[in-house]
């Protein structure tokens, strides 16, 4: 099976767009009043617009495109599994194991926030439903889906109720003055003793996502089998209803962002992202039929061969910028800035993924994951 350039593309620009929300918090470590407060009079200020544009285009998008990436990609092993036929799931749980590795080893030396330890654990569960027929994974999105609105919506009426109760804020203005004093003055050694004694509340999200995270799975696996991605005029209708109804849906949703930002931040991220996701799937696909911005397009689909030296990377780098072991330019309190290094890390990750490719086939992590993932089963 040939790789889909559609799906690397994809791929690199949604590494890109984790950086573009990830920046944020390296450049504000511990001065969450961007995420907690209501912008009020943001389109006053050339950083409340572009605090907004990112919230509405970026922020969860990226997260949601990503997911579904992996399902797609679930859903290529096991095809190609069972046309070597070899056994379904061993192998692929076992580099699922890796990968949650991986994200562990990530989340403890480099960055709290790391999906690769969520994604390893969906990914395992999913594999025993791939197998499944579409009736089925239908009825289990089905199931899920409400469990997911119940999380999502308990979590951000308790967020909005954090945000106007004075007490609570001042709690958490405390923790966050300790948590910004770290990290513009601690030690790399410090900060993973306390990524250590903080593991499970800072892994709050990553549980928390583990239904949307199985939604977005399964429908990258129907998209997949309903021939989304593949080169002839039915993934092309598919594709370009992705793009119309993502777009004409996801938008007017985010633009609620303009009315009240604390209400619909968490409701944003992990309810009305996936739509625009879904947008940005059938955008990239016309981009590559027309054979617009080739030259960005290359870029981004050599990211996406790299994607997880590239995720990993990306994080290493703005750690280094950012903390205070590094070069301490945290806290940034402008916007034009903080746009300013993400460009110049996501410029130097097209130059790192163009390089390395000319000499190798995939990417340094990919390839001792690889190497490891197949180990066991050579013989």
């Amino acid at each position: 099976m040939k790789r889909l350039v559609l799906l690397d593309v994809l791929r690199g620009f949604a590494i890109l767009g984790t950086l573009g929300t990830n920046i944020w918090i390296f450049a504000t470590v511990g001065d969450l009043s961007i995420y907690s407060q209501d912008i009020v009079g943001w389109w006053k200020t050339s950083d409340g617009w572009i605090m907004m544009l990112i919230d509405i285009f970026i922020n969860g998008k990226f997260l949601s495109l990503l997911t579904i990436l992996f399902g797609i990609g679930l859903a290529i092993k096991y095809e190609k599994t069972l046309e070597k036929g070899m056994p379904w799931p061993r192998a692929y749980i076992w580099s699922c194991i890796l990968l949650f590795i991986d994200g562990l080893i990530h989340f403890l030396l480099v960055f709290e926030y790391d999906i690769l330890m969520s994604y390893a654990i969906t990914a395992i569960v999913v594999s025993f439903l791939v197998k499944k027929r579409n009736r089925i994974l239908k009825r289990i999105i089905v199931l899920l889906l409400p469990i997911h609105l119940l999380i999502i919506g308990a979590s951000s009426f308790a967020f909005y109720y954090s945000t106007h109760d004075e007490g609570i804020q001042a709690e958490l203005a405390a923790d966050n003055q300790k948590t910004a004093h770290l990290y513009m003055e601690g030690s790399w050694l410090e900060q993973v003793l306390y990524r250590v004694e903080q593991f499970l509340p800072l892994r709050t999200e990553a549980i928390m996502v583990l239904p949307m995270n199985t939604i977005l799975f399964l429908t990258g696996i129907l998209l997949f089998r309903a021939g989304a991605f593949a080169h002839h005029e039915k993934g092309r209708k598919i594709r370009r209803k992705l793009f119309k109804w993502g777009i004409l849906i996801g938008l007017p949703l985010h633009m609620l962002m303009m009315v009240n930002n604390g209400l619909f931040s968490i409701i944003s991220r992990y309810i009305f992202a996936p739509f625009l996701a879904f947008g940005y799937i059938g955008l990239f696909s016309i981009i590559l039929e027309k054979g617009y911005i080739k030259l960005f397009t290359d870029r981004l689909q050599e990211i996406g061969r790299t994607a997880l030296s590239c995720y990993i990377m990306q994080n290493i780098i703005a750690s280094v910028i950012f903390y205070g072991w590094g070069f301490g330019l945290t806290p940034i309190n402008n916007g034009w800035l903080t746009l300013l290094i993400w460009m110049l890390i996501s410029l130097f990750l097209m130059f790192f993924a163009n390089m390395w490719l000319r000499k190798f086939k995939q990417g340094p992590i990919e390839t001792i994951w690889r190497y490891t993932a197949n180990a066991p089963f050579r013989a």
